[in-house]
């Protein structure tokens, strides 16, 4: 017997504009058994926190290379 799904999540490669995003969501909805599609807006403290996750990782990526 096989495991059942009942949900999907999508993780995008980078942060987009929700007019960019659009045609994304279209076309998860016009996949067949897909009952909604949401978006997550980010928020300061998320960009913040990754922000700055990103440039310790370049920080120690560069004195590695030193």
């Amino acid at each position: 017997m096989t495991d059942r799904t009942n949900y999907l999540t999508v993780v995008l490669e980078k942060e987009m504009r929700d007019d960019d995003v659009e045609p994304i969501i279209d076309a998860i909805r016009c996949i067949r058994g897909v009952s909604s599609v949401g978006i997550n807006v980010v928020d300061a403290m998320e960009y913040m926190t990754i922000t700055r996750a990103r440039n310790e990782l370049s920080s120690k990526l560069w004195d590695v290379l030193k």
